[in-house]
């Protein structure tokens, strides 16, 4: 809006007539103390004010609008048909004033003019609002990097009160932060020395990186006093903003005391187990020739005990095999033997050793799914044990069931076999550990025996066969064990 401010009606007639004809939209003041008024209650993109008025004066209008802040920046346009000396016009620039018109006045220059000013300013305005929303802009970053500083620097406090290595890095993986513990065994922001039978840190690193997942390995690290080289577990996390990943923060815990504990623990179980397989075989060839030498009629009771003396001979034989077996797994001696062989005769086959080695089993085994035809290339005895592991702890925990299912299914030329039972199951927090080494589940622990072993066994042996294994369980209601075998071989 324009305001026109002259104290003759005639003038404000004409110049408004004049730039209504052009679409702008005018308003008028008869009066300096009136245009005060309008100019403190509207706001104007120009003002056309007349120097010679009664009372107040044009100069006298204009030195006053520059005094508010709401007024300062309107351009005005002075007119003048009396004052119209050097000296007038000097002092309408000084007043405020950006340009000085004198009468008579050429419409079309007085028009170029309102246009020029009119739309500097409309730029001035938005300008000033470009101008206020960066400020409000960097004074939001300002908050930001404040508040992003004092979360680094509290990341940084927790990081050096922590008894590991500790470091974080950019997005692009360049280590911007170690603790001082990092000092000991590094001088510089790079990894420390690493054992040259263990893998590199560094390519682990990169591909956790590239899909922005967690890192997690084990690995052997000096300090720079020293040439002992010592396990860690290096874990590297990402820190994501937005769904991008802006750092990641790491660690190394010492754990060379818990693998030592490891070894010892291992070797332990190694010898115990070459040591008890001796007098165990003796025992049951005394046993054997026991049964031999009684009257197989006059001496039934006899034959009875010793029934249950073989049954728990077999049950420590198994024992000792499973605890061989760990050794040898991490030893890395557990090897494979590869052969052709149908996997439903080997699941009938184990089915028949089930019943045949529990005594009054009401439970009925069933066996269900895709027939496969063709042989499968694979350790027969190992599968075989891995079915029979299943299948002894589903009866195990599903005491009161009335069924065991032995299914089979071919898909993407792999075999899935799964044992489904309708036991106890087992809770979701349980099943991310039950493949563990002598991980047993807390709960049933106090009712039922074993060490907690075999599935860790399974879960190596369908490993070397490049399969998966894995289970489906609801609490309370039963559990699905199963594993896969690739038909590819």
């Amino acid at each position: 809006m324009i305001l026109i401010v002259d104290d003759k009606a005639e003038n404000i007639y004409s110049l408004k007539r004049l730039l209504e004809s052009k679409n702008f939209v005018v308003d008028t003041a008869m009066s300096g103390e009136e245009a005060l008024k309008k100019v403190l209650k509207t706001s104007y993109a120009l003002i056309i004010l007349d120097v010679q008025m009664l009372g107040m004066d044009g100069f006298e209008v204009a030195e006053t609008l520059s005094g508010f802040s709401k007024s300062k920046n309107i351009p005005i346009i002075f007119l003048s048909a009396v004052n119209i000396d050097k000296k007038f016009i000097t002092k309408g620039y000084a007043s405020g004033g950006i340009d000085y018109v004198t009468k008579p006045v050429d419409p079309d220059i007085l028009l170029l003019k309102v246009k020029t000013f009119y739309r500097l300013y409309e730029q001035t305005l938005i300008l000033n609002e470009t101008q206020k929303t960066l400020r409000s802009e960097i004074e939001t970053r300002k908050q930001v990097q404040e508040e992003l500083k004092k979360r680094v620097d509290h990341l940084h406090f927790t990081l050096e009160s922590l008894p590991q290595l500790a470091f974080t890095a950019d997005c692009k993986g360049n280590i911007d932060f170690i603790n001082k513990k990092w000092l000991f065994y590094s001088n510089e922001a790079t990894f420390p020395e690493t054992h040259p039978e263990d893998g590199s840190i560094t390519e682990a690193w990169k591909n956790s990186r590239i899909n922005d997942t967690p890192l997690e390995m084990e690995v052997r690290i000096k300090r720079l006093d020293s040439t002992n080289f010592k396990f860690h577990l290096l874990r590297i996390v990402p820190i994501q903003e937005n769904g991008s990943v802006v750092k990641w923060v790491g660690t190394f815990t010492d754990i060379d005391d818990q693998k030592q504990i490891e070894k010892k623990k291992d070797e332990f179980l190694s010898i115990t187990s070459h040591e008890l397989k001796t007098p165990l075989t003796s025992i049951k060839a005394y046993i054997q020739l026991i049964e031999r030498n009684l009257d197989h009629k006059t001496e039934k009771p006899i034959h009875n005990y010793i029934g249950r003396v073989q049954a728990q001979l077999f049950k420590l034989s198994n024992l000792i095999s499973d605890l061989l077996d760990i050794s040898k797994i991490e030893n890395g001696k557990l090897k494979l033997n590869k052969k052709p062989f149908n996997i439903h005769r080997l699941i009938d086959s184990v089915i028949d050793i089930i019943i045949h080695t529990h005594d009054n089993l009401k439970i009925k085994i069933l066996t269900r799914g895709e027939v496969y035809d063709k042989n499968i290339i694979a350790d027969e005895i190992r599968i075989e044990q891995v079915l029979i592991n299943y299948l002894t702890n589903a009866i195990k925990y599903a005491p009161d069931s009335e069924t065991i299912i032995v299914s089979t299914e071919i898909k993407n030329n792999t075999l899935l076999v799964s044992v489904t039972d309708f036991g106890i199951g087992i809770c979701d927090d349980d099943q991310k550990s039950i493949f563990d080494k002598f991980y047993r589940v807390e709960e049933s622990s106090l009712r039922f025996q074993g060490l907690g072993i075999g599935l860790y066994i399974c879960a190596d042996i369908i490993r070397q066969h490049e399969g998966t294994i894995g289970v489906h369980s609801k609490y309370g209601k039963g559990s699905t064990f199963f594993f896969t075998l690739p038909l590819s071989n």
